[in-house]
């Protein structure tokens, strides 16, 4: 190998000599090989930091974090060409604070950038610089819209399959949880038989189970036992270790409920307006007091979770639970419609035609969830306007009414998404490896560092 080294003979020149570099094989000011430099950037770019550090350390070639870091960042963006079908979606780069965008090229499944924001305007003008772009699949997110309408104009934009079935489930489970009560089972027709006669339950405003109710009834028992048996009233003080007037009052009770008086008994409590409701609830199988008590908040229940959990704990658990099994949750019902009904087993067929059997509301929203299933499916956009028209018009399903309404702002992008090839899936697998990308980084996962790890590793 033969270097050229040149010396400049002007004296006032801070430099004396330059070496020729050869390409490939050596660098200015390099303090290490070409190999050992691809080398370690190969570990930064998998591995980031400290774990990369530590790769280096085994294989004898031990460099700080810093460095790795340095090397990552002195590397140039890879040229891309302008891609034709462009998918768009948003990552975070902390949580519920700071989200970016990340573009992929849907052809190479490969990310093209990451722009530190998803507002529409830098969206826009990343577009803008690429007139090329002929596609853009994205989310029905409005910013993202906002952006590729006013960036790329001449693109066809097209919303991605999964978010709208996604969005259809969320709108079909809060229609099957307004329909919850029809979940139950219809009660068996009584028998002819006459039923054994059962003694009336005593009205106690304290229930069973509550800890002063079991001590007096203890006491009163106690009282009324060594009465019967010859004992004087002082006996029985001085054995019970009790006052004399306290025996008196125990024994002047026939029944230990004439002993439950006080403040507790006949002070109004701002939960009596939704008691009849709660104990409704109750015998319709819903025994979760947190969920007893976030469906009175809605209603107006102006009070905390702690006087329904008491009142459940101290009523509710004393009463008999009706008979007969459990009903399906309203999630589980959710699952069992937009499943396909050749894919569901025999157990799960039977009980959804039993609760579509006992609720037509339900069974004209398993309806319009398969016929928007098999456009989904068929990719058949051109059949959307009518299927829209037509959940609009079902009074009795407000959340598909609302899902269809919504359709309606972005019908031209919804359509093209149910009528094109086109879809988010690999932004959607990007979006997932930015995340490991950043757990790897914790600490210095600046916007720098890691769009040079998204589009060179």
């Amino acid at each position: 190998l033969r270097v050229r080294r040149f010396v400049c003979s002007e004296d006032s020149c801070p430099r004396k000599t330059f070496a020729e570099q050869v390409p490939g094989l050596t660098r200015r000011f390099g303090r290490r090989t070409e190999r050992l430099r691809s080398a370690l950037v190969s570990v930064g770019l998998a591995l980031a930091g400290r774990a990369g550090a530590r790769l280096t350390d085994a294989l004898g070639a031990s460099v700080s974090r810093n460095t790795l870091l340095r090397l990552i960042a002195s590397l140039p963006d890879p040229p891309i060409a302008v891609p034709r079908v462009v998918g768009v979606d948003e990552y975070a780069q902390r949580r519920g604070r700071i989200y970016g965008t990340v573009l992929v090229d849907v052809e190479t499944r490969r990310p093209i950038d990451l722009l530190p924001d998803r507002e529409a305007d830098t969206l826009a003008a990343w577009l803008a610089e690429r007139p090329g772009v002929e596609i853009v699949c994205r989310d029905r997110a409005p910013f993202f819209a906002e952006g590729a309408t006013r960036g790329a104009p001449q693109a066809l934009q097209v919303a991605d399959r999964w978010h709208l079935w996604h969005n259809l489930g969320e709108a079909a489970e809060k229609c099957v949880y307004r329909h919850r009560g029809c979940l139950r089972p219809l009660p068996a027709p009584p028998d002819d038989e006459p039923e054994e006669e059962t003694e009336p339950a005593t009205s106690s405003p304290w229930p069973t189970g509550h800890r002063f109710a079991e001590r007096t009834r203890t006491k009163h028992a106690t009282i009324h036992a060594l009465l019967a048996a010859g004992h004087s009233k002082r006996s029985v003080a001085r054995q019970l270790g009790m006052t004399l007037n306290t025996i008196l009052r125990f024994s002047r009770a026939t029944t230990p409920e004439e002993m439950f008086t006080g403040q507790w008994q006949s002070r109004p409590t701002r939960l009596d307006a939704y008691k009849p409701y709660l104990d409704q609830r109750w015998q319709e199988g819903c025994t979760n007091a947190w969920k007893l008590w976030e469906e009175i908040k809605d209603q107006g229940y102006p009070r905390g979770y702690s006087t329904v959990r008491d009142y459940v704990n101290r009523t509710l658990r004393g009463k008999p639970q009706p008979v007969g099994p459990r009903p399906p949750s309203a999630r589980v019902v959710t699952r069992w419609i937009l499943t396909h009904p050749d894919a569901l087993p025999e157990g799960d067929r039977v009980q959804l035609k039993a609760v579509l059997a006992n609720c037509p509301e339900l069974a004209a929203l398993t309806e319009h969830v398969r016929s928007f299933a098999h456009m989904l499916t068929q990719l058949h956009g051109h059949q959307l306007p009518a299927w829209i028209d037509t959940a609009t018009a079902t009074p009795d399903l407000p959340s598909l009414r609302r899902f269809a309404q919504h359709l309606e702002r972005d019908l031209d992008a919804v359509i093209a998404g149910l009528t094109q090839p086109w879809n988010s899936g690999v932004v959607e697998g990007h979006v997932n490896r930015i995340k490991m990308l950043k757990r790897q980084m914790f600490g210095r996962a600046s916007f720098e560092l890691l769009r040079k790890r998204v589009l060179l590793a």
